[in-house]
């Protein structure tokens, strides 16, 4: 019951899939596990072609595999967007397709780990802003002729972290979703003129692989990756710049106000 009422699913129906997605060109990266898996499979489903960006290559060769047998075009890349020699020509790539309609950014990195302890792991910060920062600006970067040809769209997903104070031990975290953050509101003015729409999805925890190496996170109600990935499609396909849950629109400015007695809190407790 407390999962349905503060994790409520946004279903939509396969024949709406098609209308907006049959022979529609679609980017995804993180398509190998989790949420983008999720995404990529039901796109197939949907009839769209879809461009497969993630660091496991047999589970985007499946991928592939599915889209072809329902006559979908399909390719990927297999690849670590940290690395930016390998970015830099999958950008390169990428500016020679003519047309795409959708960039859904959904590789993602979460480390939690305090300041006092990082003081010798500056990769951490390379690392996590890096994939979690560069590769959107990158791959927007790169695609940015082909989604004015079809005023297309770029999804990016976040997290709803970033619109709270800012806890002790995800420093590299929120700094790299933050300025990610910043960067598709700042884009989104700066593209209209273009008639490129990016939107954030401000997304509430959800169990994938990566957040279930938490145990507390682990056993707490959130979000299938299936059900992430239709929050996903629900934000591309409406007229909204941003997706958060019900009760962050709620949360959210009583956490403004009386952020100086969480701070507090964050600083004696932690």
């Amino acid at each position: 019951m407390l999962k349905r009422i503060l994790y409520p699913k946004h279903r939509i129906g396969l024949e709406t899939l098609k209308k907006n997605f049959e022979g529609k060109m679609v980017v995804i990266t993180g398509a190998s596990r989790g949420i983008g898996y999720e995404l990529a499979k039901t796109l197939i489903a949907a009839k769209a072609n879809l461009f497969l960006i993630a660091r496991s290559e047999n589970e985007l060769i499946s991928l592939c595999e599915k889209a072809h047998e329902s006559g979908c075009l399909a390719t990927y890349k297999a690849i670590d967007l940290r690395d930016r020699d390998a970015l830099d020509q999958l950008c390169i790539e990428l500016r020679q397709i003519i047309q795409v309609d959708y960039l859904f950014v959904n590789a993602g990195k979460s480390i939690h780990r305090k300041l006092l302890d990082s003081i010798d792991r500056l990769h951490d910060f390379d690392r996590t802003m890096d994939l979690n920062f560069r590769s959107l600006v990158a791959l927007s970067f790169a695609l940015q002729p082909s989604l004015k040809s079809t005023k297309g769209k770029i999804i990016y997903t976040s997290s709803i972290s970033t619109l709270y104070p800012s806890a002790p031990g995800w420093a590299a975290y929120h700094a790299s979703k933050e300025a990610a953050n910043v960067w598709c509101r700042t884009a989104d003015a700066e593209f209209a003129t273009l008639g490129i729409k990016l939107k954030i999805a401000y997304m509430p925890l959800v169990h994938t692989a990566m957040s279930d190496v938490n145990e507390v996170y682990k056993n707490m109600p959130a979000y299938s990756a299936k059900e992430a990935a239709d929050i996903l499609i629900y934000l591309a396909l409406n007229s909204r710049h941003s997706y958060m849950p019900w009760w962050a629109r709620i949360s959210t400015p009583i956490a403004y106000l009386i952020s100086p007695i969480i701070r507090f809190v964050y600083r004696h407790l932690f």
